[in-house]
């Protein structure tokens, strides 16, 4: 707001926003996949995706789809992948379950490989590999598996003593804070005499099947972090959901209408709007 100075009184003049956005900033995160059954590897993170002047049409109304993590797994079997998360035309992979009895399921990052098994691959540009599992002498007792793949680097090999840990994630100041998103989740383990693998940027952990038996954990929600691998009786962790967040300047016209309930910020000379949900966006 500007102040003019008209026959000795002050007069005020509002200035009017420079008008609809014509280009947007994004970060699309997919759910994270969830560890694999009993002894898995952890799941591997949603595909994160993220750029600066992505090109928007005034009136047009834009599709956000938030993933959700996979499901967690309480028998033998891969772990369910986690669902895909949509900007627009954006699309991020879900990510890959952990492998159960073989190997990791490919996605946005992959999941851990079981035993020694391979992870499975990540989607180039959007996440990394899950580690693989590892398995010394014959009929059982000295395996762990590996740690699902990360959006910043790939799952930790499991080893004849530690489960696998997850991927790294990438931290985003989207929100105008510093915050990690889509981390691998931790492979599962045999025994008490075997550390668990553990997840990072949100990753669940994995679980321990007997002796000391250890449940594993999921991944955090909004994130797009893997579940850790199952320990004994207790099932796989699940994968987080995901999460869109779309920001432009502020001083640019807010959108004309909304769907989903956006969480809506301020900060740094933008305005950031963050979807939890699945809704859409007309500018």
């Amino acid at each position: 707001m500007s102040q003019t100075l008209l026959g000795g009184f002050l007069s005020a003049t509002f200035n009017p926003l420079a008008g609809a956005p014509t280009a947007v900033e994004y970060l699309v995160v997919a759910g994270g996949g969830g560890g694999g059954g009993t002894l898995g590897g952890g799941g591997g993170a949603g595909g994160l995706l993220t750029a600066t002047n992505f090109i928007v049409t005034p009136g047009s109304a834009l599709t956000v789809t938030v993933g959700a993590g996979g499901a967690s797994r309480n028998t033998s079997g891969v772990g369910n992948n986690g669902s895909n998360s949509v900007f627009s035309s954006i699309v991020s992979e879900g990510g890959g379950g952990g492998g159960r009895p073989d190997v990791g399921a490919v996605g946005g990052s992959g999941g851990g490989g079981y035993y020694y098994f391979a992870g499975g691959a990540g989607t180039a540009g959007q996440g990394f590999a899950g580690g693989s599992g590892s398995q010394t002498g014959t009929g059982g007792g000295s395996e762990s598996s590996g740690g699902g793949g990360g959006a910043g680097g790939i799952g930790t090999i499991g080893t004849p003593a530690k489960g696998g840990d997850g991927g790294n994630g990438v931290c985003s100041t989207i929100t105008g804070q510093r915050v990690v998103y889509a981390g691998g989740g931790g492979g599962g383990v045999y025994s008490s005499s075997f550390v668990i693998g553990y997840g990072t940027a949100g990753g669940g952990n994995g679980g321990r099947f007997i002796s000391t038996t250890t449940a594993a954990t999921s991944g955090q929600p909004n994130t797009g972090s893997g579940g850790g691998g199952g320990g004994g009786g207790n099932g796989s962790g699940a994968g987080g959901s995901g999460i869109v967040i779309v920001r432009w300047p502020s001083s640019q016209s807010p959108p004309t209408s909304t769907t989903g309930n956006p969480q809506i910020n301020y900060s740094d000379g933008y305005q950031i709007y963050t979807w939890l949900s699945s809704g859409t966006i007309t500018f």
